[in-house]
């Protein structure tokens, strides 16, 4: 028995087990190693961003074990990974970014390891070598976090909803699986999982694989994810946390506080369920709970299998923001199921995400609803092409990420390039045999990695078929490889935006704003009038539009923060407690950095910027804070 002792309490932990009973585990052995052929223990896919060597040794399983403790900020114990080595192996290599190696042994045998870790190598953190043999078939790490590990976020109860009690959430995408646990953390490489987590009895443990919907009474958790996912898919979260029931296979976990509103907010999580099956194929993952986060989170949501992370900002009352989930849910397709070998073709997660949640929108609420979100995500192209510049090399939808951090290739390329290259393949070979073509692809690469070229492949087998043509029409090659978008690019025009542009160009001419007709207006709606208002405005302008619509005070946190992108350059005062509130309450990066970018390039607005990052960053995860350093030109919150 492992025992960890802090001031007051021992912490018993349960000694990690091989997964197999010891007869078995040699049987096994013996036939792995008949059977072992050199290369075979890995694809071979050289990952830029791991340190792994997957044809030497790679992981199958992990057997986890933890310890929560919020006072240290830190996590403690073991990491118990099954691993395949080659026929010559004479190591593995674990990725691993400031953790402490306390131990390490090697099975059979349990015997002592030798093992060395290597200097830091900036964001791709130390690489963890284990001697090993070909007959090594499991390592089990002894190991402790840092208070300062990029994955975690330990929130102090002031920042939570309830603010009784601390929060703990990680974040692993990218690369950052391996300051929590040492792993093989590459995309490429998947592996089932175990886990036992103890924290304290007030607070609930969850992860993304098998949940508990109570709180147990010894603040032990026991999970497991059967179906084999990649390192930046290990997901925890810990505290004051209530389950509600959404339907037969879904549900949501959220403090107390917020619990009544986010089960009515995901109200229609099973129709998308439902949705997305009928068009490409099963659901293989049991269940989808979704998880609200505090505010701090970094993203809109993060598609961790099973519970997806999601953001408090989607709560906007009126099931208006909840293409979130289906974006979060469609990974459990692509991205999750289909998953991109390395970040360089993050598009293959994010543009089929970004395709499929498009669709199941279109399902559930009619294709007026989801021509509006194509629009906005047209929209959204066109601004990321203009601030990269139209030829340069990031706005390809297959990149180059090699000695940059692969956070630099997230941006709306791989998601709104990637939505328009798919649509117009859909265009192209009609909807009924695009979708077989895509259920096909989704079944073909389950639980298995895909770079570009396999894509294109695919289809060039399945829907191409060596017509040259076909390929010389569709531009593929432009597509994937080339800059901005090719001219054979879908520019989704919806009737309801029309609409909303005839009431702006009302209101430039002089009618009140009171007799502007929004009726059923949507956020989308409010979205498009938002963003298409001339840039430069009055204070009169302003301020009519403010009053009759409170625009500054409104809870939705899409069509705030598109109006403070308004307020910020045109100087308009009412709004700046609002913009520095805002700022100081929600840790989404796609809100905060358009936000500080508008303030620094105002007249005096890079240290009224300044001030306020002060102030918040300390409540920001890393994922956001290192943005806003580089737009702010500040170190470590200076």
């Amino acid at each position: 028995m492992i025992v960890f002792a802090d001031k007051k309490t021992l912490y018993p932990i349960p000694q990690l087990s091989l997964r197999y009973p010891l007869p078995l585990f040699l049987l096994l052995l013996i036939l792995l190693t008949g059977s072992c052929q050199q290369g075979d223990a890995g694809s071979g896919q050289s990952d830029p961003h791991s340190f792994a060597d997957p044809e030497q040794a790679v992981v199958t399983h992990l057997d986890l074990n933890l310890r929560v403790d919020f006072e240290q900020k830190q996590l403690s114990g073991a990491a118990a990974w099954s691993i395949k080595p080659g026929n010559n192996a004479d190591h593995i290599i674990f990725d691993t970014h400031g953790l402490t190696i306390d131990s390490v042994k090697i099975y059979p045998g349990a015997q002592p390891a030798s093992y060395r870790l290597g200097s830091p190598q900036g964001v791709l953190g130390s690489p963890l070598r284990i001697s090993i043999t070909p007959a090594t078939r499991a390592a089990t790490i002894y190991y402790r976090t840092s208070p300062q590990a990029e994955a975690l976020q330990w929130l102090p109860p002031e920042q939570t909803a309830g603010g009784k009690a601390p929060f703990l959430f990680t974040q692993s995408q990218a690369i950052l699986a391996r300051s929590w646990v040492p792993c093989q953390d590459s995309p490429g490489i998947r592996f089932t999982y175990t886990a036992d987590v103890q924290t304290s009895p007030e607070l609930m443990a969850v992860m993304s694989a098998s949940n508990s919907t109570e709180k147990h009474p010894d603040g032990r958790y026991r999970f497991t994810m059967e179906q084999p996912i990649p390192s930046y898919l290990l997901a925890l979260a810990v505290g004051d946390l209530e389950f509600r029931p959404l339907g037969p296979r879904s549900g949501v976990y959220a403090e107390p506080t917020v619990i009544a509103k986010a089960a009515f907010e995901f109200g229609d999580t099973e129709k998308m369920i439902t949705a997305t099956e009928a068009l490409y194929g099963p659901y293989r993952w049991e269940r989808y709970d979704i998880l609200v986060l505090p505010p701090s989170f970094p993203f809109g949501g993060m598609e961790n299998p099973r519970l997806t992370f999601a953001t408090p900002t989607i709560l906007a009352g009126d099931r208006s923001l909840v293409a979130l989930v289906a974006h979060e849910l469609a990974h459990s397709w692509s991205g999750n199921l289909a998953t991109n070998k390395t970040w360089d073709d993050f598009w293959l997660n994010e543009g089929f995400t970004t395709y499929l949640e498009g669709r199941i929108m279109e399902a559930v609420y009619g294709a007026d609803y989801a021509l509006m979100l194509a629009q906005l995500g047209y929209q959204d192209a066109l601004e990321e092409i203009e601030d990269l510049g139209e030829n340069s090399p990031d706005t390809h939808l297959h990149l180059s990420l090699a000695g940059r951090n692969p956070d630099d290739g997230m941006n709306d390329i791989a998601y709104e390039k990637g939505r328009l290259f798919l649509t117009m393949l859909e265009t192209y070979f009609g909807r009924e045999r695009w979708d077989h073509f895509l259920r096909n692809y989704f079944d073909a690469y389950a639980f298995k990695p895909v770079d570009s070229e396999d894509f294109l492949n695919f289809l060039r087998a399945e829907l191409i078929q060596g017509d040259a043509a076909v390929e010389k029409d569709l531009q593929i090659n432009e597509w994937v490889y080339g800059p901005g978008l090719p001219e054979n690019s879908p520019r989704p025009a919806s009737p309801e935006f029309a609409r909303v542009e005839k009431e702006i160009d009302s209101w430039r001419n002089g009618k009140p704003a009171a007799e502007l007709n929004i009726r059923n207006w949507t956020t989308h709606h409010w979205l498009h009038f938002l963003r298409n208002l001339p840039g430069e405005l009055s204070q009169r302008q302003l301020a009519e539009l403010d009053q009759q619509f409170q625009l500054t005070q409104s809870q939705n946190s899409e069509i705030l923060c598109a109006w403070l992108l308004k307020a910020i350059p045109n100087n308009y005062a009412p709004a700046r407690p609002q913009l520095e509130a805002f700022l100081e309450s929600v840790g989404r990066r796609k809100f905060l950095a358009p936000l500080y970018r508008a303030l620094a390039g105002t007249e005096g607005g890079l240290e009224q910027a300044r001030r306020i990052y002060r102030k918040a960053r300390p409540g920001y995860h890393p994922v956001a804070y290192h943005t806003i350093d580089r737009i702010l030109g500040v170190n470590a919150g200076s």
